[in-house]
């Protein structure tokens, strides 16, 4: 899967960890308190692009679990700041990546396992956040999480074209997306999509809103194909308008980022 593409490993592909405040599947009120069940469209496809509506304004904590990754993060606009950890895994390679940004500042903390052995100089930044410098890192959308919206599985726009989409309970849906009209998002892996082809653009999903007709819950069901096994990509969202902003690391945990890092997250 591709840390954010929103990744790269969102990845290296894909990849977020703890250390991020911590998410579940419930949600907190909206300070406002404004919307009620009364104002959830009537028709499915309605009523989850609407559900998207609460993400967009950026202030909430989520998880992503598959196969291959587990993650947590939290995005926090009020105060510019969002945080993504994961931990990946896959044929023996394991991985471990931390990212807080603080608008101007990002901090990177990489953990490559048994592979830095296998990279000079890396060993000594194991434990450490590495401070990136601000022009250096201009433009590389891996290492910036408040550039292009702040959702990892980009449910605006995934829903937008859902078809035999149906709602099968109170606040739960059924449909299917076509995952190739989706660029920005942990289920849309570029490799991924070659190999399932035209299945791509009908996978099917479940998703569950709250109360408020806000988004808690998306889950993505890619069938096996080749190379591709049979996975459930689960996203949730919870803390509506009441995510805790992200923190900086303590100094003692810091130092400046290497070349290798502003190069492995091209």
């Amino acid at each position: 899967m591709n840390i954010r593409r929103w990744s790269v490993g969102v990845i290296a592909a894909a990849l977020l960890v703890p250390g991020v405040a911590a998410c579940n599947s419930g949600t907190t009120d909206s300070p406002t308190g404004s919307s009620s069940a009364s104002d959830v469209p009537a028709d499915p496809k309605e009523a989850l692009v609407a559900s998207t509506k609460g993400l967009a304004e950026g202030n909430f904590t989520f998880t992503i679990a598959a196969d291959s990754m587990n993650g947590t993060g939290v995005f926090h606009k009020p105060s510019n700041s969002a945080q993504m950890a994961m931990k990946v895994s896959a044929e023996g390679f394991a991985m471990e990546f931390d990212l807080i940004q603080i608008q101007p500042d990002t901090w990177v903390k990489v953990d490559l396992g048994d592979l830095f052995a296998g990279i000079p100089g890396m060993e000594a930044f194991k434990d450490k956040y590495q401070h990136l410098d601000a022009t250096k890192a201009a433009g590389n959308k891996n290492l910036d999480l408040l550039k292009d919206g702040t959702d990892p599985a980009d449910a605006a726009a995934m829903f937008k074209g859902v078809t035999d989409v149906q709602k099968t309970g109170e606040g739960a849906y059924s449909g299917k997306v076509d995952l190739t009209a989706v660029k920005e998002s942990v289920a849309a892996d570029e490799d991924m999509l070659k190999t399932l082809g035209d299945q791509a653009k009908e996978i099917p999903f479940t998703a569950k809103l709250d109360a408020e007709g806000r988004l808690t819950e998306l889950v993505i069901s890619v069938p096996a194909v080749g190379e591709v096994k049979a996975q459930e990509i689960k996203v949730t969202y919870a803390d509506y308008g009441a995510a805790t902003p992200a923190q900086k690391p303590s100094a003692d945990q810091v130092i400046e980022a290497n070349e290798q890092i502003y190069e492995m997250f091209k």
